[in-house]
């Protein structure tokens, strides 16, 4: 028997605001030297799963990179291996993905050609160790037409989730999908399915021989509708869907605690990923690291307090960086200063800017509902002015320059550049 993966990593991710907006969600940055995917990969891997289907729609260039053949994770093999999956304009009227289910619709052929059993889809865009087989086994024994990896969640963010009920011996009785009401119980779907392939392929499309869009919204009622056998598999380890700023921000610093729910340093579990080669970290004369993720080819000249640098980052003499998230190849100037604030790739923060001064509680102005929580957010490549002073909740958009700042170089909380 055999268990084919098949990733969903698809998806703009807009709640990430401009951390998406130039690549896929599950390419940004995560914990210094990591990618969001590679997470789901490596516990595929882990799990003894060697064909992974890759499936991609949404700025992919990045993801692509990153995954290549697949050599990381052992995924580079004449039989098997990883593939990136793209929609394709074809004859029979393929076209973008409407969907998760419509985009397994275009690329049942690669599970057909691989002669797989059991078919594990999963989201591309949530943290979190598993090994994938024990619920494989209970799918099984279950003799299942489909199984969902589900666990609670506050009930204050059941909104977020598709939310089941279940019955006797795990069997899911009821689905919703993200409902508004919060008497629905709190047993959510993980975004984790493992279905019989031929039952998949047969419920992918409805009796008039249409394309079923969502596996949320149009597939799992189906089943249960036809009382195929869908049961809830508890997972109850460590798992986080990363999709918000403040979700991204504050499970990067859960990292810096001193017994951290998600482990990256164990040899039992690794997460693997395609690294950079690149330079031990350079601590200066002046510089000082207190309680921090600093990745390769950092230099720090200055103070890095309870945050996380990415590879290739430089912290100038007399910089402070505090409570922050930082990416690839930023550079910060002599004397900024920079608090609770989320740094995309490239960016140059001048000298004496600060950057996360003010009232937290003011929201976006543009984006109220994503940014809210203290968080300010700078978007690749941008200039940030000399002894500029930036608030809280502001968005910087990606490639902005020194010209598209106030000329008093104040940003005031809540707005957007």
């Amino acid at each position: 028997m055999k268990t084919i993966a098949m990733i969903l990593a698809g998806g703009a991710g807009t709640r990430l605001t401009v951390l998406s907006e130039e690549r896929a969600k599950p390419a940004v940055p995560f914990a210094g030297k990591f990618r969001i995917i590679d997470f789901p990969i490596s516990n595929a891997v882990n799990s003894g799963i060697y064909t992974v289907g890759v499936l991609t729609q949404y700025r992919p260039h990045s993801l692509n990179d990153h995954i290549g053949i697949g050599k990381p994770w052992d995924l580079d093999r004449s039989r098997g291996g990883v593939r990136l999956l793209q929609p394709y304009q074809g004859r029979r009227g393929e076209q973008w993905y409407g969907g998760t289910a419509d985009a397994i619709v275009q690329n049942l052929n690669f599970i057909e050609e691989n002669r797989g059993d059991t078919v594990l889809i999963l989201s591309g865009d949530h943290i979190y160790k598993m090994d994938y087989r024990p619920m494989i086994e209970f799918h099984r024994s279950k003799g299942a037409d489909l199984t969902i990896g589900v666990m609670p969640v506050p009930l204050e963010e059941t909104h977020r989730f598709g939310i089941m009920e279940v019955g006797e011996e795990d069997r899911i009785t009821a689905f919703y999908e993200k409902p508004k009401e919060r008497d629905k119980g709190n047993l959510a779907s993980m975004g984790i399915y493992i279905f019989d392939a031929r039952t998949l392929a047969r419920r992918l499309v409805d009796a008039d021989g249409k394309t079923r869009v969502d596996f949320g919204h149009d597939v799992i009622p189906a089943m249960l509708e036809a009382e195929d056998k869908v049961y809830a598999y508890t997972f109850k380890g460590y798992w986080v869907d990363v999709g918000t700023v403040d979700a991204y921000w504050s499970t990067n610093l859960a990292l810096l605690e001193d017994e951290p729910q998600l482990d990256l340093y164990g040899d039992r579990w690794p997460i693997h990923t395609r690294s950079e080669e690149r330079p031990a970290v350079k601590l200066g004369p002046q510089g000082k690291i207190t309680r921090s993720m600093v990745s390769n080819g950092c230099v720090v000249r200055g103070a890095v307090e309870n945050s996380v640098l990415s590879p290739g980052v430089y912290v100038s003499p007399g910089a402070v960086v505090k409570d922050s998230v930082v990416m690839n190849d930023a550079w910060i100037g002599p004397g900024a200063h920079l608090e609770k604030v989320v740094i995309d790739k490239q960016v140059m923060v001048g000298a004496g800017a600060i950057v996360g001064t003010g009232d937290m509680s003011v929201p976006n102005e543009l984006l109220p509902d994503r940014l809210y929580a203290g968080i300010t957010v700078i978007g690749k490549s941008a200039v940030i002015p000399d002894r500029a002073k930036i608030g809280r909740n502001v968005l910087i958009n990606s490639n902005r320059d020194e010209d598209a700042f106030p000329a008093d170089g104040i940003v005031a909380d809540g707005q957007t550049v």
